[in-house]
Protein backbone atom coordinates (compact mmCIF):
# COMPACT_ATOMS: atom_id res chain seq x y z
CA UNK A 1 0.00 0.00 0.00
CA UNK A 2 1.37 3.17 -1.15
CA UNK A 3 2.12 6.18 1.47
CA UNK A 4 1.83 9.71 1.59
CA UNK A 5 3.44 11.84 3.77
CA UNK A 6 4.47 15.43 4.70
CA UNK A 7 6.30 17.68 7.20
CA UNK A 8 4.93 19.78 9.93
CA UNK A 9 7.21 22.30 11.66
CA UNK A 10 6.17 22.10 15.35
CA UNK A 11 7.16 23.11 18.87
CA UNK A 12 8.50 19.58 19.19
CA UNK A 13 10.63 19.61 15.74
CA UNK A 14 10.05 18.33 12.66
CA UNK A 15 6.75 15.80 12.54
CA UNK A 16 6.97 13.56 9.81
CA UNK A 17 2.85 12.58 8.93
CA UNK A 18 2.11 9.63 7.48
CA UNK A 19 -1.26 8.98 5.83
CA UNK A 20 -2.75 5.79 3.68
CA UNK A 21 -5.51 6.81 1.14
CA UNK A 22 -7.87 6.83 3.91
CA UNK A 23 -6.36 7.22 7.58
CA UNK A 24 -3.39 8.50 9.15
CA UNK A 25 -0.99 5.91 10.36
CA UNK A 26 1.82 7.90 11.81
CA UNK A 27 3.49 10.91 13.20
CA UNK A 28 7.24 10.35 13.48
CA UNK A 29 9.63 12.21 15.33
CA UNK A 30 12.50 14.07 13.63
CA UNK A 31 15.37 12.03 15.60
CA UNK A 32 13.13 8.62 15.20
CA UNK A 33 14.84 5.20 15.14
CA UNK A 34 14.20 3.94 11.83
CA UNK A 35 13.01 0.50 13.22
CA UNK A 36 10.81 1.75 15.85
CA UNK A 37 8.03 1.87 13.36
CA UNK A 38 7.70 0.13 10.25
CA UNK A 39 6.70 2.09 6.50
CA UNK A 40 5.78 0.79 3.54
CA UNK A 41 7.08 3.12 0.64
CA UNK A 42 6.40 6.30 0.89
CA UNK A 43 6.03 9.71 -1.59
CA UNK A 44 5.48 13.51 -0.34
CA UNK A 45 2.28 14.61 -1.12
CA UNK A 46 1.48 18.35 0.31
CA UNK A 47 -2.22 17.98 -0.15
CA UNK A 48 -3.26 14.75 0.49
CA UNK A 49 -6.84 15.49 2.73
CA UNK A 50 -6.03 13.72 5.92
CA UNK A 51 -2.49 15.55 6.07
CA UNK A 52 -3.83 18.65 5.83
CA UNK A 53 -6.17 18.09 8.86
CA UNK A 54 -3.62 16.64 10.84
CA UNK A 55 -1.21 19.72 10.27
CA UNK A 56 -4.62 22.04 11.13
CA UNK A 57 -5.90 20.08 14.11
CA UNK A 58 -2.04 19.54 15.75
CA UNK A 59 -1.47 23.27 14.80
CA UNK A 60 -4.59 23.90 16.83
CA UNK A 61 -3.62 21.21 19.73
CA UNK A 62 0.14 23.34 20.03
CA UNK A 63 -1.18 26.80 19.96
CA UNK A 64 -3.66 25.67 23.19
CA UNK A 65 -7.03 25.39 20.89
CA UNK A 66 -7.73 21.74 20.59
CA UNK A 67 -8.03 19.20 23.17
CA UNK A 68 -9.24 16.37 21.31
CA UNK A 69 -8.59 15.45 17.83
CA UNK A 70 -10.61 14.04 15.70
CA UNK A 71 -9.15 12.09 12.58
CA UNK A 72 -9.56 8.73 11.41
CA UNK A 73 -6.56 6.64 12.70
CA UNK A 74 -5.27 3.25 10.85
CA UNK A 75 -2.88 1.39 13.65
CA UNK A 76 -0.81 -1.53 12.12
CA UNK A 77 0.52 -3.83 15.64
CA UNK A 78 -0.81 -6.66 17.10
CA UNK A 79 -3.98 -7.15 18.98
CA UNK A 80 -2.17 -6.73 22.48
CA UNK A 81 -0.55 -3.35 21.15
CA UNK A 82 -4.00 -2.39 20.09
CA UNK A 83 -5.36 -2.98 23.28
CA UNK A 84 -2.54 -0.64 24.69
CA UNK A 85 -3.85 2.29 21.94
CA UNK A 86 -7.32 2.28 22.15
CA UNK A 87 -6.37 2.79 26.16
CA UNK A 88 -4.22 5.71 25.47
CA UNK A 89 -7.10 7.41 23.62
CA UNK A 90 -9.03 7.67 26.28
CA UNK A 91 -6.50 9.18 28.50
CA UNK A 92 -8.67 12.76 28.93
CA UNK A 93 -6.42 15.81 28.04
CA UNK A 94 -4.20 17.19 30.78
CA UNK A 95 -4.40 14.02 32.55
CA UNK A 96 -2.01 11.05 33.25
CA UNK A 97 -1.79 7.56 33.87
CA UNK A 98 0.94 5.02 34.62
CA UNK A 99 2.03 1.84 33.12
CA UNK A 100 -0.06 -0.04 35.66
CA UNK A 101 -3.03 1.79 35.26
CA UNK A 102 -3.02 1.65 31.60
CA UNK A 103 -2.21 -2.66 32.05
CA UNK A 104 -5.53 -2.61 34.17
CA UNK A 105 -7.45 -1.12 31.79
CA UNK A 106 -6.78 -3.27 29.22
CA UNK A 107 -7.67 -6.64 31.97
CA UNK A 108 -4.21 -7.48 32.30
CA UNK A 109 -2.38 -6.35 35.56
CA UNK A 110 1.10 -7.92 35.07
CA UNK A 111 1.34 -6.74 31.70
CA UNK A 112 3.04 -3.45 32.75
CA UNK A 113 6.26 -4.21 30.68
CA UNK A 114 4.38 -5.17 27.86
CA UNK A 115 2.53 -2.08 27.74
CA UNK A 116 5.60 -0.07 28.30
CA UNK A 117 6.77 -1.66 24.91
CA UNK A 118 3.58 -1.08 22.96
CA UNK A 119 3.79 2.15 24.28
CA UNK A 120 7.15 2.97 22.84
CA UNK A 121 5.51 1.25 19.37
CA UNK A 122 2.91 3.39 19.24
CA UNK A 123 3.33 4.68 15.53
CA UNK A 124 0.61 7.98 15.99
CA UNK A 125 2.38 9.95 18.72
CA UNK A 126 0.86 13.02 20.08
CA UNK A 127 -2.96 12.02 17.90
CA UNK A 128 -3.00 8.91 20.40
CA UNK A 129 -1.09 10.38 23.63
CA UNK A 130 1.46 8.29 24.74
CA UNK A 131 3.15 10.78 26.07
CA UNK A 132 0.79 10.70 28.66
CA UNK A 133 1.86 7.81 30.18
CA UNK A 134 4.13 7.72 33.02
CA UNK A 135 6.29 5.93 35.35
CA UNK A 136 4.59 5.32 39.04
CA UNK A 137 6.03 7.58 40.95
CA UNK A 138 4.71 10.03 38.57
CA UNK A 139 8.36 10.97 37.04
CA UNK A 140 8.48 11.00 32.84
CA UNK A 141 9.58 7.98 31.87
CA UNK A 142 10.68 6.35 28.29
CA UNK A 143 9.38 8.78 25.04
CA UNK A 144 10.58 7.71 21.42
CA UNK A 145 10.19 11.66 20.84
CA UNK A 146 12.74 12.50 23.99
CA UNK A 147 11.93 13.15 27.45
CA UNK A 148 12.19 17.14 26.43
CA UNK A 149 9.74 16.99 24.26
CA UNK A 150 7.30 14.65 26.04
CA UNK A 151 7.99 17.46 28.95
CA UNK A 152 6.74 20.15 26.43
CA UNK A 153 3.59 17.96 25.29
CA UNK A 154 2.09 17.70 28.96
CA UNK A 155 2.87 21.47 29.67
CA UNK A 156 0.99 22.39 26.58
CA UNK A 157 -1.75 20.09 27.91
CA UNK A 158 -1.22 22.03 31.21
CA UNK A 159 -1.60 26.14 30.17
Amino acid sequence: MKLSYLYLESPVGRLKLVANHHALVAVLWENENPNRVKIAELSEDLQHPILQETVKQLNEYFQGQRQIFDLPLDFEGTEFQHKVWQALLTIPFGETRSYKQIAEQIGNVKAVRAVGAANGKNPISIITPCHRVVGANGKLVGFAGGLENKDILLKIENR
